[in-house]
């Protein structure tokens, strides 16, 4: 299912672009290439390549939006909430002190001991 909403979000991606590369803009664009608004112009009038071809980029922007949320939904759902290899080092080591992550000397031997504080109360 992933796969194929990966294949589809390509697909839109690779329209988008050409969809955009292909509105005319102050350089001609590749509108240009197709015959610019002569081919173009002489199907849809004057302005309609213009509308057909903003309304076309917003409906797969539209799309864009809406397969990156479902790839994202399906990835949550496919693999879960995952932690990260840092966070899980850093929960793997709460419960030391950092003076026991240290080498030690070599012939003394120091007992593993977790380092709690105490709070003082100093309200007398």
């Amino acid at each position: 299912m992933l796969g194929v909403v990966i294949f589809l979000h390509i697909v839109i991606s690779i329209l988008l672009v050409v969809v955009i590369l292909m509105q005319a803009s102050k350089g001609g664009g590749l509108a240009g290439t197709f015959g610019g608004s002569g081919g173009i112009g002489a199907i849809f009038g004057g302005r309609g390549a213009a509308t057909l071809l903003s309304k076309i980029t917003t409906i797969l922007a539209i799309l864009f939006m809406l397969s990156c949320i479902f790839q994202v939904i399906i990835s949550k759902t496919r693999y879960g909430t995952q932690q990260s290899l840092l966070q899980q080092e850093f929960s793997n080591t709460m419960g030391t002190s950092p003076a026991s992550s240290l080498p030690g000397l070599p012939g003394i031997e120091v007992p593993n001991q977790n380092v709690t504080t105490t709070k003082q109360d100093t309200s007398k």
